[in-house]
C-alpha cells in the first residue's frame, strides 16, 4: 500500500474535537508562547501555567491571559487537566514527563523528548504502559508542500538515491549572544543537533519513507567564550554524512552561527529521474525536477495531491507559516485523545528516534568513524 493511498486513516478536516480540553501549560519563552497560540487555535482551554517558581508562573498567567498559576504538582493532581504541556528548558523534559504520565495525564513534550536515548526509551515505554497520547511537536511534517513532496515520492518507479541539505541560522551567530541552550547542564550534550538537526533528519525520515542506518560527523564550535560564560562545551554547528536502509546516500549542515540565515531549512531528495526540493523559508512552493522539465507546484494549485489539500486551509497566495503547523500539530494531538483518527502525528515514538540519531553524531564526532544506528 503506498503512502498517496492513507495506510493511516486520514483525518477529515471537519470533524470537530469532541470535546474541549483543559489543558496545563509547564514553561513560558518563546516555545511555550506558541504552543499557547496553539492551544487556542485548537479551541483548548488553558487552565493553568506553571514555571520554576511560583512568581514566575503568576507572571506568565497574567502576561498570557491564563487564570491560574500553579504548582507542577498541583497541575497534574487537578482532574480537570486532560493534557500537560511541557516546554521547559530541555534537561527537565523527562522528569516532568514522567510525572505527567504516572498521573495519566496527555502529554505533548518539547523536542528533544529527553537528552539521552535511554531516557526517551524509557518514556515511550511508560506512555504505552499507561496508555496516553503522547507527542513531540516535529510540527515542519505540517507543510502541505512537505505532504506534496512525500505523497509523490511513494509513487516514484525509481528509488531514491541522493538525500541531502541544510537547516541554518543566525541567532548565536554573534560572541556576546548567550541563552541557557549553550550550558549542557540545562540544554543537554547536543545543541545544534539537538535542537535543529534533529528536524530535518525526521522530515527526511518521515517524507522519504528511509532510515538513517550508518552516520559519520563532525562537530563545529566557532565560539570557545560568550561573554562571561567560559568553556562552551555545545557545537554551533554539525556536518555529516550518512546512508540509509533503502540504498540511499546523503548529507546534512546544520549551523546556528551562518550570518543572515534566520531559519533556512532546505532537503532536496532526488532520483535518477524526479528531484524535490522544499524551503522552509518559501514554504508554499515545491520544487520538481524532472529530466525534460522542471516545475515549481504552488500551495493551493490544482496539482496538489489529496495529502497535501488535507494541510492546506488557506486559499493559494495566502501563505501558511510555522505557527500554522504548530496549530495543526496541536489540534491533531487533540483529536488523538478525543478518539478521532490522525495522519502522521508524531509521537514519543519519533522523539526517542531523534535521540538515537543524536546520540550517534556525538559518537561518530568523538570516534572519528562511522557510527551504526541500531
Amino acid at each position: 500500500m503506498t503512502l498517496n493511498s492513507f495506510d493511516i486513516k486520514q483525518k477529515d478536516s471537519t470533524t470537530a474535537i469532541t470535546k474541549t480540553l483543559n489543558t496545563g501549560l509547564v514553561g513560558f519563552g518563546f516555545i511555550g508562547e506558541v504552543h499557547a497560540r496553539a492551544i487556542r487555535a485548537a479551541h483548548g482551554n488553558i487552565r493553568s501555567i506553571a514555571g520554576e517558581t511560583l512568581t514566575e508562573a503568576q507572571d506568565a498567567a497574567a502576561r498570557l491571559g491564563v487564570a491560574n498559576a500553579v504548582t507542577i504538582e498541583d497541575m497534574v493532581k487537578d482532574p480537570e487537566i486532560d493534557v500537560i504541556h511541557i516546554c521547559t528548558p530541555n534537561v527537565f523534559h523527562a522528569e516532568l514527563a514522567e510525572i505527567v504520565i504516572r498521573a495519566g495525564k496527555h502529554v505533548i513534550c518539547e523536542k528533544p523528548l529527553a537528552v539521552s536515548a535511554e531516557q526517551a526509551a524509557h518514556l515511550t515505554a511508560l506512555a504505552a504502559e499507561f496508555g496516553v497520547v503522547a507527542t513531540v511537536p516535529f510540527v515542519y511534517r505540517y507543510y502541505p508542500s512537505v505532504r506534496e513532496a512525500r505523497s509523490r515520492i511513494s509513487q516514484l518507479d525509481e528509488p531514491l538515491v541522493l538525500l541531502h541539505g541544510f537547516y541554518l541560522q543566525d541567532w548565536l551567530s554573534r560572541e556576546t549572544t548567550f541563552n541557557w541552550r549553550i550550558d549542557p547542564a540545562l540544554g543537554g550534550p547536543s545543541r545544534a543537533f539537538g535542537d535543529i538537526g534533529v528536524h530535518w533528519c525526521d522530515l527526511l525520515e518521515f517524507v522519504t519513507g528511509h532510515r538513517i542506518t550508518r552516520i559519520s560527523a563532525q562537530l563545529l564550535k566557532v565560539f570557545n567564550t560568550r561573554g562571561e560564560f567560559k568553556g562552551i562545551e555545545t557545537e554551533d554547528g554539525v556536518s555529516l554524512i550518512f546512508t540509509t536502509d533503502k540504498g540511499a546516500q546523503g548529507s546534512l549542515v546544520v549551523s546556528q552561527v551562518s550570518a543572515g540565515r534566520k531559519n533556512k531549512l532546505w532537503f532536496s531528495f532526488e532520483s535518477p529521474t524526479e528531484s524535490f526540493v522544499f524551503d522552509q523559508e518559501s514554504p508554499d512552493a515545491l520544487w520538481v525536477g524532472g529530466l525534460d522539465t522542471n516545475q515549481i507546484v504552488m500551495r493551493g494549485s490544482t496539482a496538489d495531491s489529496n495529502e497535501s489539500r488535507e494541510f492546506s486551509f488557506l486559499p493559494a497566495g495566502h501563505p501558511q507559516g510555522y505557527q500554522d503547523c504548530f496549530n495543526r500539530m496541536i489540534s491533531d494531538t487533540y483529536s488523538a485523545i478525543s478518539g478521532l483518527p490522525t495522519y502522521g502525528l508524531p509521537t514519543f515514538q519519533d522523539g526517542l528516534r531523534a535521540a538515537k540519531l543524536t546520540e550517534a553524531v556525538l559518537q561518530s564526532a568523538q570516534s572519528g568513524g562511522w557510527v551504526e544506528i541500531k
